[in-house]
């Protein structure tokens, strides 16, 4: 596969003609051969974003909800270049892959839904004869930075819901997924999307720093929005604070499951199965913690145990059906392997799976972890998990909470009125009773607190997020002033 940039609409090799190779993690072929954009390139990129956004942020709101409607419609249609690209450049299950198509064309309808929902209000006030409202504006250009692990429902959130607010959108896309993230352009320009609205650039990841600094150093980019690492996050957040340039940020994530007392546990051990293991465990809100009161822990350890062996490893370039993929790369098969030996060597137990063969790992549960080992609070991102087990309701509480992350957290009780306390006190952007942490509804504020990030993606939130609020007033033009 081969990919270009594309800047006003149209494919076109960068300036110099450089490109990079995605390889495949396992069989070390090239997968994808991508443009590899320069600074003049990205430079282009937001200038012709800059002079689209001069009509589109003029466009009314029909117009917009029909592009985005439009386009969820070709995300649906392309379903099987979607499958074949992730498969190939990200190693995703054609599970994990239709789940992102599907998602994302719901979230483009979502979006669309949206156009007529961007309103300002009147306001009340002691000047007679005085109107005072707010009304919202259009930012302008906005940069947005999606990853490669949920490349098509990450990649159109970025894309979609500026889109609607009336900015015009430079998007990095990873250098991970280049095929992937450039058919969600493709599926916007079939739509009808004008000339320069949406810019599209990738680059080799060693010219990342510059080509980001360019990006966000330029006059005409007034805000970013990034999902990635939290490491990644805080350096997009420091840059962009030098710009005063305001950013949404979703990071990482070590997201627990918290399994009461009174769980049913066939249901904890199947929801613990899905989040862990969904995708390598390789999704933001992945299942990295598993919370078990402790009276019920030696059940649940073994039937999530027997669940998760039940997995086999496989490659979705020859067997899409397969569940337990290859990792991104092969650099994470030594890493994961660390942390467990780590792990291991302070008294932790495998109960499930194990040793890591590069970017090849089986379903792993590592059971009795504590603070003092590194993979009880440092994200694995892979296909292993860990059962950390708490002495009663209260210690369940404060283990889920004692992480630097926030992103997702679950919890499973059959007392409601326990669980929706629980709830309340974990602290994440998200929690769901008696459900998976892996869950994603456009219709629905989606971020993290603490060092997975601030600002909200999805729902009426994005609006906050792609506008400007403004104050204005209509009054008297012969009204009086104290001198």
């Amino acid at each position: 596969m081969e990919t270009s940039l594309v800047i006003d609409n149209k494919d076109r090799k960068a300036l110099d003609e450089k490109t990079f190779d995605r390889i495949h993690p396992i069989s070390g072929d090239v997968v994808t051969t991508a443009a590899a954009a320069a600074q003049e390139d990205a430079i282009e990129a937001v200038d012709s974003a800059q002079a689209a956004f001069l009509t589109w942020s003029k466009t009314g709101p029909s117009e917009r909800r029909a592009i985005m409607l439009k386009a969820a419609d070709s995300l649906e249609a392309k379903m099987p270049d979607f499958i074949s690209a992730m498969a190939q450049e990200v190693g995703a299950s054609e599970l994990w892959a239709a789940f992102n198509v599907v998602a994302a064309a719901n979230l483009f309808r979502e979006a669309a839904g949206l156009a007529t929902q961007i309103q300002g209000e009147t306001i009340p006030t002691d000047k007679p004869g005085t109107l005072s409202m707010t009304v919202r504006q259009p930012v302008g250009v906005i940069l947005s930075i999606a990853p490669w692990n949920g490349p098509v429902a990450l990649g159109a959130r970025a894309i979609a819901y500026p889109l609607v607010c009336g900015n015009t959108v430079v998007f990095r896309a990873s250098e991970s997924s280049p095929k992937t993230h450039l058919l969600i352009a493709e599926a916007l320009r079939d739509a009808g999307l004008p000339d320069g609205v949406l810019n599209v650039i990738t680059n080799a990841a060693e010219d990342s720093p510059q080509i980001i600094d360019t990006l966000i150093s330029h006059k005409s980019v007034r805000r970013i929005n990034f999902t990635g690492s939290s490491r990644v996050g805080r350096i997009i957040a420091e840059k962009a604070a030098r710009e005063l340039k305001p950013v949404l940020l979703e990071l990482g994530g070590k997201s627990p499951l918290v399994v009461l007392d009174d769980a049913n546990i066939d249901d904890a051990v199947r929801a613990a199965v899905f989040g862990s293991f969904l995708y390598q465990g390789q999704i933001c809100m992945s299942t990295e913690r598993i919370v078990v009161d402790d009276s019920v822990a030696d059940e649940f350890v073994q039937k999530f145990a027997a669940r998760a062996a039940e997995l086999g490893t496989g490659d979705p370039v020859t067997d899409g059906s397969c569940i337990v993929g290859p990792m991104l790369n092969a650099k994470n098969g030594p890493r994961l392997n660390g942390m467990m030996e780590d792990a291991l060597s302070k008294g932790a137990r495998v109960v499930a799976g194990g040793i890591a063969d590069g970017a090849v790992m089986p379903a792993t549960i590592i059971d009795h972890v504590t603070p003092e080992m590194q993979i009880y609070d440092e994200e694995t991102f892979g296909p292993i998990t860990t059962v950390v087990r708490a002495k009663g309701y209260d210690d369940a509480i404060g283990i889920a909470n004692d992480t630097a992350y926030g992103l997702s957290a679950a919890v499973f009780g059959q007392d409601i009125n326990r669980t929706l306390d629980a709830a309340m006190r974990i602290e994440s952007g998200a929690c769901h009773i008696n459900g998976p942490t892996v869950q994603n509804e456009a219709q629905a504020p989606y971020g993290g607190v603490k060092d997975s990030g601030y600002g909200r993606f999805d729902g009426r939130a994005v609006i906050n997020e792609f506008t400007e609020l403004k104050w204005i007033t209509v009054g008297r033009s012969d009204q009086q002033y104290p001198f």
